[in-house]
């Protein structure tokens, strides 16, 4: 038996295999096997390359008929099928797709947003790339300040502006401040808030490298630490609850005098510094370790920082702060987050929780 006689043969058998199984399995079952790409019509139709130029003539018009043959039987049973695929009530709701939500980190920065604007606070957006001068000089930080050692920051391959010096990744948004300054020319008051990330060389259950910062900058006449502490008092009722206490403490940083630390009062530990084990021990409180959690600097603008900005301090004035957005929002009621470093885990179970 030639090529030619073996592959008609086959082509018959395959029609007959076909009707024999066409009551035996779906329309769509049947199409995958017969008609689809890996199908067995397909590996039929491959081997017409071994036929002689008039074999595969002939042999074209037998697959041509066999297809035709298989889409029309396919076609009808397909319609004696369809009943049966679709045999179920219209009427019943249908599945509900699963839909995603906004990174918990998204979600705090949008409340966050929010609850500084209803106080008159605008959104802008200053580099996260930025140069010295701004992340540093211009905040009245000298050249050896330990905040500009390359253990501390994340200095970038690039070369130094003549001006305006290295160039950094932001340690900190208050390299907004003075462009917020330069951008509204003079034009005050400023009620700004800046949300950022932010980058330095930490990592442990309180700090990641890479975080979000969201930063506050008020200027205007008459401006004094009471508007200061009242807006602390203001965010952290709004944020965590109107039980939340804020207090300040002196502290030094070279962009503001005086200078505090704020804290607010832990919610895991309920400001106690401890919390009890399955044996109903004291223990000391693993997140906050003494009732308060410190979540950044705050303090009234330095005057050589309003002049890098082109704002006279003698009729000027401003307070500014800084907090971590992911340190913040471990403080939320009922969330129980006592390391930050699961925001960025990946960890699909900790995330759908919110």
């Amino acid at each position: 038996m030639s090529a030619y006689q073996k592959l008609v043969a086959q082509s018959q058998n395959l029609f007959e295999q076909f009707l024999q199984e066409i009551n035996q399995q779906n329309a769509q079952e049947l199409t995958v096997k017969y008609l689809g790409k890996k199908g067995l019509f397909n590996q039929l139709a491959a081997q017409i390359k071994d036929l002689t130029k008039e074999e595969k003539k002939d042999f074209g018009r037998e697959l041509n008929q066999l297809k035709n043959k298989l889409e029309s039987k396919l076609a009808d049973y397909q319609k004696q099928d369809l009943p049966s695929q679709i045999h179920q009530d219209l009427t019943m709701p249908g599945i509900q797709a699963k839909l995603g939500h906004l990174h918990p980190v998204s979600q705090a920065i949008e409340e966050i947003s929010r609850i500084f604007e209803r106080i008159g606070f605008v959104r802008v957006s200053h580099p996260e790339v930025d140069w010295d001068y701004y992340v540093f000089q211009a905040l009245n930080m000298p050249a050896n300040h330990p905040a500009r050692d390359e253990w501390e920051t994340f200095f970038v391959d690039q070369q130094a502006h003549p001006n305006l010096g290295k160039m950094v990744l932001t340690t900190h948004t208050s390299n907004g401040q003075v462009r917020e300054m330069e951008r509204v020319k003079g034009q005050l008051p400023i009620r700004m808030m800046n949300i950022s990330r932010c980058y330095r060389r930490q990592s442990d259950n309180t700090h990641t490298q890479m975080f979000h910062q969201f930063e506050g900058l008020v200027i205007d006449k008459d401006i004094n630490i009471q508007h200061l502490k009242g807006t602390i008092d203001y965010f952290a009722k709004e944020f965590f609850g109107p039980k939340t206490k804020s207090r300040i403490r002196p502290f030094h940083f070279k962009f503001t005098e005086p200078s505090f630390e704020v804290d607010f009062s832990c919610h895991i530990c309920h400001g106690t510094g401890y919390i009890k084990d399955e044996h109903n021990h004291k223990i000391n409180c693993r997140f906050c370790k003494s009732g308060w959690h410190e979540v950044g600097g705050a303090g009234m603008v330095h005057p050589n920082v309003l002049k890098a900005g082109g704002i006279d301090s003698t009729k000027y004035r401003g307070f500014a702060f800084g907090w971590g957005v992911e340190r913040s929002y471990t403080l939320k009621q009922d969330l129980n987050i006592d390391d930050i470093r699961l925001f960025y885990s990946g960890n699909q179970e900790f995330l759908e929780q919110f």
